[in-house]
């Protein structure tokens, strides 16, 4: 691809000394450094491009995927200043978009300083709608904006739920950041803080898992909503105690058994209505309809390749895809905010949220009394 000179081509590792150079001429905070620049270029999870004149790289644009989903972010985009004013930005940026497109992205996203009129003016040419405000983005704890364009062209309005994200503090606490994240949405006087994460983990855990500490019970989780005023039903397709695939141990799995029937039990008492299937996408798209909230078991294969439970928070849907709030942070990849309303083709939630063998899918549906 060409203009003016410039050709658009993938950036390679023998280009790193110059794009280090160009990165420190662009930016005076926020910079990448050589080891992220290198693995960007190196990895499968990102586009890196370069504009080159005569071979030398004058610009690039860096794009970053999360697996398992269908989101493309612009994760920095930089311009030599000598090289500024003749559109190799947009070049750029079309580029950038064609090759998400082909990589399957459904949204292109990004962020920008709020004071940064130029480059908003350039985004929104090319077809950035404002997405939200956030607040202390930036090193210096300026404000971004973040834009967002629909890249398949599909013209129907997202259904979003205010909620907001919370990370979980620990590799086995995915089930409670997501009933806090939830709670929260639905009742803005509700402050969930470490120690009820720690309660709300003890309260609902299975106590053994395949390996490590225990991960929550889906009743586990409907009756600790219940407990704190929130009204809650749950759907499990599957009868016996859950997660005892790949537990060796007899001893552990006879107390799984006796923590399922406990939680069996208390629901019943509650009168928590459990049904003994699988929630299908019409259920979680009437569920957000009504204000409620679907916090969902999905499978983390797709995402980190180690088939493990993990509790998310369905935050939205539109035609194509769903929404989701993922607790899991990764301060080396992402920021807390990569990880709110993270778009899910439709046909790939579908299979995320089976998990294990036996197809074990369970939501719990949370509504505000």
């Amino acid at each position: 691809m060409k203009k003016a000179g410039i050709t658009i081509a993938a950036a390679t590792l023998d280009q790193l000394d110059t794009l280090m150079m160009l990165e420190e001429k662009s930016f005076e905070i926020d910079r990448l450094s050589r080891r992220s620049m290198r693995r960007f270029i190196s990895g499968e999870q990102s586009i890196f491009l370069t504009a080159l004149q005569e071979d030398i790289p004058v610009g690039y644009l860096l794009i970053i995927f999360y697996r398992g989903t269908r989101l493309a972010r612009l994760y920095s985009l930089a311009v030599d200043p000598a090289w500024r004013g003749q559109g190799i930005a947009k070049q750029l940026m079309k580029a950038g978009e064609v090759n998400a497109l082909n990589r399957g992205a459904i949204h292109f996203r990004l962020e920008v300083a709020q004071t940064n009129t130029a480059a908003i003016q350039l985004y929104e040419s090319l077809g950035f709608r404002k997405h939200s405000l956030l607040h202390h983005f930036y090193e210096d704890r300026s404000d971004a904006l973040r834009l967002q364009k629909r890249i398949r062209h599909i013209e129907q309005s997202t259904v979003h739920i205010d909620i907001p994200w919370l990370g979980q503090n620990t590799p086995f606490t995915c089930g409670p950041a997501a009933l806090m994240m939830a709670m929260a949405g639905l009742d803005q006087t509700y402050k969930p803080d470490l120690k009820e994460e720690l309660r709300l983990w003890r309260e609902t855990t299975t106590i053994y898992m395949t390996s490590g500490h225990g991960g929550c019970h889906p009743l586990g989780l409907a009756l600790a909503a219940k407990r704190r005023g929130y009204s809650t039903e749950a759907w499990i397709n599957k009868r016996g105690p859950l997660f005892v695939e790949g537990v060796r141990s007899e001893k552990k799995k006879t107390i799984m058994q006796i923590v399922h029937t406990d939680f069996e039990n208390q629901s019943r008492k509650q009168g928590i209505k459990i049904h003994r299937k699988a929630i299908d996408q019409n259920g979680l798209r009437e569920a957000c309809d009504d204000g409620s909230i679907p916090i969902v078991l999905i499978s983390t294969y797709r995402l980190d390749r180690k088939k493990a439970p993990h509790w998310v928070v369905v935050s939205g849907y539109d035609e194509h895809c769903f929404y989701v709030h993922d607790p899991d942070f990764d301060e080396e990849e992402e920021t807390p905010r990569d990880l709110q309303y993270i778009p899910i083709a439709a046909e790939d939630f579908d299979s995320m949220s089976a998990f294990g063998s036996t197809r074990l899918r369970c939501a719990i549906i949370l509504s505000a009394n």
